[in-house]
């Protein structure tokens, strides 16, 4: 049997590729939408995909389901509470996928709770085996933690009828799995679809019966609160994945085509006065320097896709803002996350626009610790508005400042106070220049932090 982890870090997403040598077949759990790393390890091994399972309808990014179907002919599987457009095989608990009649067979557990149509995959080498080798858990189980159940509030499904659906699933369906069986999960360290997953990508389900806070022996009714407690924001983007994923849609072929356009300066101006967006995707340091007025700074240089989808209106035209050559990759890490409508991408980059005789860049100003303290000192100090998640904000601040999450900000911009200049800080600074762009863009007089609240803790200290 062939089990190959293909972990994306910059949405903290695993998926797998399992497959039979005797056989020849494979099937592809959770497929991220650039199938083509699925394609070529398969035949690295020998094998055809002919199968691709959906744990579930996934949130954090566009699944590559549709994708396989076209390049490889794989049949769709999905749970049995499942509904979607296109064409699939409903999977009810005990179901069973056979790779050969006699070789490896993934095994059905339905495991509602961080959705109502989620499942798990048990996988065998042989169906008559005794005991199984692993689990494929999607989102309902974690290293370090357990779904997330108030995702599906927008539908009129609560956290808490979730929650419970969650805690019946890991007690009466995984935990009765033995202590050795491997657990393969869907996400890793930094993903919003958890609270506090652990570093590791790959455990046993032993190892979570230990040490995981959220299977500890606790009474349903706790469980429930302790889950659905101090929860991240989730990202708006969020929402519109999950309904993407029920639908039959373009390849990511088909949305990378207009990405590869190159416009010039007047185009890139005319499509931003009809209400396209112009996506920065340099590192802050840079955008800070220089830009064009208007454009919405988003790094490749960190997790690109999911701040982009936080912040981005994925209905409206996007144009690229790159530095030469790296249009591509910020194009495929934004379909990764549902995000088709980019229309091209600035010839050239934004370095050649500034140079471009009468063209007038927007800068962000940038305080070191320092000058943020002599500044909050004086007669008119700046008004500091912070952009990280609660809990962070809750273990170390900056005096006075206000908390706004960046997930929320696009939402919440009204709430920002005019009249005063604006320092927003993060962590580190990634996030800050997102928000400053943010700002910036609608108008306020907006500087960042350097090196966040790392940078002034360590300046205090």
């Amino acid at each position: 049997m062939i089990v190959e982890q293909f972990y994306l870090a910059c949405l903290s997403q695993a998926s797998y590729l399992v497959g039979d040598p005797a056989s020849g077949a494979a099937v592809v759990v959770d497929p991220r939408r650039d199938v083509e790393v699925y394609l070529e390890a398969a035949s690295a091994h020998g094998l055809r995909v002919e199968h691709v399972v959906l744990t579930h309808f996934h949130a954090d990014f566009l699944a590559g389901h549709i994708e396989l179907r076209e390049r490889a002919g794989a049949t769709i599987y999905l749970g049995a509470r499942a509904e979607a457009e296109y064409e699939f095989v409903p999977l009810a608990d005990g179901d069973e996928l056979r790779l050969s009649s006699q070789g490896v067979t993934l095994r059905v557990l339905e495991t509602p709770g961080h959705t109502p149509e989620g499942i798990s995959l048990t996988v065998y080498e042989r169906p008559d085996a005794a005991r199984p080798h692993g689990v494929f858990t999607g989102d309902t189980l974690f290293v370090g933690d357990v779904g997330r159940p108030d995702l599906m509030a927008s539908v009129g499904i609560g956290a808490e009828e979730l929650a419970e659906s969650l805690y019946d699933s890991l007690h009466r369906k995984l935990l009765a799995l033995p202590d050795e069986t491997t657990l393969y999960p869907g996400h890793g360290p930094g993903s919003a679809c958890g609270k506090s997953l652990g570093p590791e990508t790959v455990s046993t389900i032993g190892q979570q019966r230990r040490f995981n806070y959220a299977l500890q022996p606790m009474s349903r009714e706790a469980f429930v609160r302790l889950v659905a407690a101090g929860q991240p924001p989730a990202p708006a983007y969020f929402g519109y994945d999950a309904r993407l994923n029920r639908k039959e849609r373009p390849t990511l072929d088909a949305a990378l085509a207009a990405a590869e356009r190159a416009l010039d300066l007047e185009a890139v101006r005319r499509l931003a006065n009809q209400g396209a967006q112009l996506l920065d995707v340099r590192d802050p340091e840079d955008f800070a320097a220089g830009h064009l007025p208007g454009s919405v700074n988003v790094g490749l240089g960190g997790r690109f896709a999911g701040w982009a989808g936080a912040v981005l209106d994925p209905l409206r035209p996007i144009v690229l803002l790159a530095p030469p050559g790296r249009e591509g990759e910020a194009a495929v890490r934004l379909a990764r996350v549902g995000f088709d409508r980019v229309v091209g991408h600035l010839a050239g980059g934004p370095g050649r626009a500034l140079s471009a005789p009468g063209v007038t860049a927007g800068r962000v100003r940038r305080y070191e610790p320092r000058g943020l303290r002599e500044a909050l000192a004086s007669s008119e100090p700046p008004h500091v508005l912070d952009v990280r998640a609660p809990g962070e904000h809750a273990e170390a601040r900056i005096e006075g400042s206000q908390l706004l999450p960046l997930p929320e900000l696009p939402g919440r911009l009204a709430e920002v106070p005019r009249g005063a200049p604006i320092v927003v800080h993060c962590r580190s600074g990634y996030r800050s220049m997102v928000a400053a762009s943010l700002l910036a863009r609608a108008g306020h007089d907006v500087a960042d932090l350097r090196g966040g609240i790392l940078a002034w803790g360590a300046a205090v200290d």
